[in-house]
């Protein structure tokens, strides 16, 4: 059994996801200690919980321990990744998005395709949005050969949730192929999404879009958003996002979602900054794709290489928990190398 301390680098639920996501995969069992010891509510949120019982299900693992406001649970995995249709209710506005991307590793490696309905917070702060995972993340998956697809079914947001978000993912082949991304080359074309539920009376979607095309704009990047006044949200809510394509086909994006006090014109300020920072260094990720690139490059066969614009904690403590399962990297200043361990179906280590 592998343990992994949750209170190492971010100590945040990420070391969670990953490590059972990877234990569920080489069928090493896993006893986590320490879960989430760094944040302000330590042990298990409902959100991590949800994450852990569905990558349960598609291997079939045991999960003693495993409740709210637990620091210490196992994950022992039962049999290889399985396909099928699923459905999970996180029962909070816990990230949905986060729970899609626990899945994504496993669904790679199922014995067929994966359909999933996930029932929580579709956007928030501190969890990717959909349009970014779809247009950012998808695309340069899907170099590695590894496709999926996400549905907003129903948009949902902090505090209340109730959003439901339809993952679809495929299998590979047979093994994910390195990613070579060295070099970002010219921006073709930026585009984006201004998400308002309920608000089409404060032009929410319209203020967010033309804050963050302005500021674009100042900056020399011709951006065009579409603007979506949602009617079928339980609440009201917003989010923002863009995505930038490189002639060579590298990706970046940003996005913020709404948030008490926060102005809709904050918002696309906001976005805007943080794209133009990524886009104005060699980067040939964004600084959120970096961290979500991690364990897919450990899980490859070869080795994969890019350039994120910045160090964050996630990206530091993603590669630290990849080793623990033995993939080796290295990070020469922004530069990030992951030689994988080379899975493949049958490769279990039990």
């Amino acid at each position: 059994m592998i343990e992994i301390d949750g209170s190492e680098r971010s100590g945040s639920g990420t070391i969670v996801r990953l490590a059972v996501a990877l234990s569920a995969l080489t069928g090493q069992a896993l006893r986590m200690l320490n879960a989430r010891a760094r944040r302000r509510s330590p042990g298990l949120r409902p959100q991590h919980v949800a994450s852990v019982q569905a990558c349960a299900a598609l291997c079939g693992a045991a999960t003693p321990g495993l409740v709210v406001g637990a620091r210490t649970f196992e994950f022992v995995p039962g049999n290889t990744p399985v396909g099928g249709a699923f459905q999970w209710d996180i029962g909070t506005a816990g990230s949905a998005t986060m729970l899609a991307l626990s899945l994504l590793p496993i669904a790679a490696f199922a014995d067929g395709p994966v359909r999933a309905r996930i029932i929580g917070g579709v956007f928030q702060d501190f969890a990717p949005s959909p349009f970014h995972l779809s247009h950012v993340l998808s695309p340069t998956l899907r170099r590695m050969g590894v496709r999926f697809g996400l549905e907003v079914e129903r948009p949902g947001y902090v505090p209340h949730g109730a959003g439901i978000l339809s993952l679809t993912a495929e299998p590979v082949a047979e093994r994910i192929s390195p990613l070579s991304l060295v070099e970002r080359g010219p921006i073709e074309r930026v585009d984006g999404v201004a998400l308002a539920s309920l608000l089409a009376e404060r032009r929410v979607s319209e203020r967010m879009a033309v804050a963050c095309e302005r500021r674009l704009a100042s900056a020399d990047i011709a951006c065009r958003i579409e603007r979506i006044e949602d009617t079928g949200a339980s609440h009201p809510g917003a989010s923002l996002a863009v995505w930038a394509q490189s002639a060579v086909g590298c990706a970046l994006g940003a996005d913020q979602a709404g948030a008490y006090r926060r102005s809709s014109e904050s918002i696309g300020r906001a976005v805007a900054e943080m794209l133009i920072e990524d886009l104005a260094s060699s980067a040939t990720v964004d600084r959120h794709a970096a961290d979500m690139l991690v364990v897919f490059a450990a899980l490859a066969s070869g080795s994969t290489c890019y350039i994120a614009p910045r160090v964050t904690e996630h990206l530091e403590t993603n590669l630290w928990l990849v080793e623990r399962f033995g993939a080796r990297t290295r990070l020469t200043g922004t530069e990030v190398r992951i030689d994988g361990i080379g899975f493949h179906r049958g490769a279990r280590v039990r």
